[in-house]
């Protein structure tokens, strides 16, 4: 966003940008509204919107939308318009078609697209009553269009835009002119329904993206390759880590048995982690009483993201969506001095919550999940050194796990929002000065972000940016002065007072779905060996092999060494070459000569030939590889 003086109020903000020599401009932002540049206005500093602003990179997409529907419109006169929004990556637009579209179709309309951004036609704004409107759309066969103006309410400003032979219904703001987009690709297609309601009619959905520069949009088109090939649900099915089925509900993944080794050795590791710095673990059931959440407030700020409550025997339950209740009860269990503190409890929770099945994907959003979650109650003098412990062991974990582009953001609260956060100014004052102090002592770096607290305490958050997509949180550790005393829970302290402790909420790995999710898409799902589902394929060559090989085989397992044989009837290079798709780091060729010398002619998944070794120094060297947690593709 680029700020400039606005003097010569005659001159219109397009010419007021050139006149700066303001790059990529999409449109301004003039009071905190975003108009078009075609226009001019009273105010005396505009702020120019370029293609690296969001709200500019709308514009641009959104102007790009129009020029999709009206190459649709020459190319199928017959189609009818719906909706085309901008999206946070390009674009896309719903039409009602008779025959749904082609890859060849995208390609024609790619090649009028581009013919209408040659013909620079300018986009001009008009405004007209609801009956005219209403009118216009009638006439011009848009039967979408007529039935959202319809339902708008009375008095509202109706737009719309024209660009050459085509008009189009929209608020917008656009770009001046259809020349001003530079590169454009249509990625997909995807049907959909009319306001997104199955009982409505079906449309075809044309996905595109946009971009000022062919060099901008071949290096987005790289990255999306790139993507697909680390999705996680595409490597979740290729080495079968985890399925879905309709059947069994959205959003409720199955592990399958490479998943489940992952799943259950990232949870060995963390508890074992966790114990040696003194946390007990427990185990508690995954609903519980309405009342539970009242009592926590959760009822009151996350019941739309709860599961229905279910009525027995005259009580109510609710799937559990978080665990800090329960843990709060076993605190309560019984009296607690002074000396016991602090106390961490931690548990590996299944927690469910009722994500909308638009936001599902994979396992990194889901309708249920297991949090690494823990709580530890402790004394106010102890907040220091526990939220220390907790970041040096987030630091360990990432360390083990080979993650560095990430960083740490203070979440706070927003004081004039009065419904989102537990009603206590002088709690929430005191956890934040508590929660800035304990960072500047341990010298952690941090930006604050006002408004990402949790209701009931402020939290430090661990932002990862992946290899692909945007940054989003992977750890937090949360400071507590609210729910202990929800719970009145309590300690003796040294003067034989009940003081309330205070709790931090802690998850290191978040929830050990989204996990798996991130180091599969971060590793191209080319685990480190020690969290390799199979870490030795081995593979005779002929069957005259196979008795050396399930020997081999016996010798590893013993040792604890995941391996499997192949034993198809199939070329070396072919088993090879399939060992390496299924990403297993270690493949051990058995020929003739190895049996004879009791051998291995060892190969890696990515560095290939290793050598010929005895069987004794294999089993030493990735034992060594598996205890160290070395990371290598």
């Amino acid at each position: 966003m680029v700020r400039v003086e606005y003097l010569d109020h005659k001159m219109s903000l397009l010419e007021l940008a050139s006149k700066n020599n303001i790059k990529d401009v999409c449109g301004a932002k003039v009071d905190g509204k975003v108009i078009d540049l075609n226009r001019t206005t009273n105010s005396k500093f505009v702020d120019f919107l370029t293609f690296d602003d969001k709200e500019g990179r709308s514009i641009y997409s959104h102007t790009t939308a129009h020029i999709l529907a009206q190459a649709v419109k020459r190319l199928y006169p017959d189609c009818k318009l719906t909706i085309g929004p901008s999206i946070e990556n390009g674009f896309y637009y719903d039409f009602d078609v008779k025959i749904p579209f082609t890859e060849e179709d995208l390609v024609k309309l790619e090649e009028e697209m581009k013919k209408i951004i040659k013909e620079d036609l300018p986009l001009k704004r008009f405004e007209l009553s609801k009956n005219e409107a209403v009118k216009l759309m009638e006439e011009r066969k848009e039967p979408y269009k007529v039935e959202m103006i319809k339902n708008l309410p009375e008095g509202e400003v109706i737009s719309f835009y024209e660009q050459g032979e085509f008009v189009d219904f929209c608020r917008g703001p656009h770009l001046p002119s259809t020349g001003r987009v530079n590169a454009i690709k249509l990625t997909s297609m995807s049907s959909a329904y009319w306001k997104g309601d199955s009982r409505n009619q079906s449309l075809q959905r044309v996905y595109g993206i946009s971009f000022p520069s062919q060099s901008e949009l071949d290096e987005y088109l790289k990255n999306l390759e790139e993507a697909k090939q680390r999705d996680h649900r595409k490597l979740g099915k290729d080495l079968e880590i985890f399925m879905t089925h309709d059947l069994v509900g959205k959003g409720l993944p199955m592990y399958l048995p490479n998943g489940y080794i992952i799943w259950e050795l990232l949870e060995n590791y963390i508890k074992n982690k966790e114990k040696k710095i003194g946390y007990t673990h427990v185990l508690t059931p995954p609903l519980g009483s309405v009342e539970l959440y009242k009592t926590s407030g959760h009822w009151e700020h996350y019941k739309d993201g709860m599961f229905p409550k279910m009525e027995v025997e005259g009580e109510e339950f609710v799937l559990r969506p978080m665990n800090c209740p329960h843990h709060m009860m076993i605190y309560s269990n019984k009296m607690h001095s002074y000396r016991d503190l602090p106390i961490r409890i931690g548990e590996i929770a299944r927690d469910c919550r009722f994500e909308a099945s638009g936001t599902l994907k994979g396992i990194e959003r889901v309708r249920t999940f297991c949090q690494n979650d823990a709580h530890l109650f402790l004394t106010p003098e102890q907040i220091a050194d526990e939220f220390k412990r907790v970041v040096n062991l987030i630091l360990e974990v990432y360390k083990d796990l080979n993650i560095k582009n990430y960083h740490f953001e203070l979440s706070l609260r927003d004081p004039e929002d009065k419904v989102k956060y537990h009603p206590d100014d002088e709690m929430w004052d005191n956890a934040e000065a508590k929660l800035r102090q304990v960072l500047k002592d341990i010298k952690i770096d941090y930006v604050e972000k006002i408004g990402e607290a949790a209701f009931y305490g402020p939290k430090l958050d661990v932002q990862v940016k992946p290899a692909v997509g945007n940054e989003y949180t992977l750890s937090t550790c949360q400071l507590d002065f609210c729910l202990p005393a929800k719970f009145d829970l309590k300690y003796v302290d040294s003067n034989g007072e009940k003081k309330t402790p205070v709790v931090i909420h802690r998850a290191v790995f978040g929830s050990i779905d989204r996990f798996i999710a991130y180091y599969l898409e971060e590793t191209k799902g080319a685990l480190p060996v020690w969290l390799a589902p199979t870490q030795v394929k081995i593979i005779p060559i002929t069957d005259q092999q196979l008795d050396y090989a399930q020997e081999v085989c016996n010798t590893l397992l013993e040792k604890g060494i995941r391996v499997k044989i192949d034993a198809r009837s199939e070329k070396m290079g072919y088993k090879i070459r399939a060992a390496q798709e299924e990403k297993i780091p270690y493949m051990l060729v058995l020929g003739k000569k190895e049996a004879e010398n009791s051998e291995l002619s060892v190969r890696h998944r990515s560095r290939g030939d290793v050598g010929v070794m005895s069987i004794k120094k294999f089993i030493s060297s990735i034992t060594e590889e598996i205890k160290a947690k070395t990371y290598g593709v």
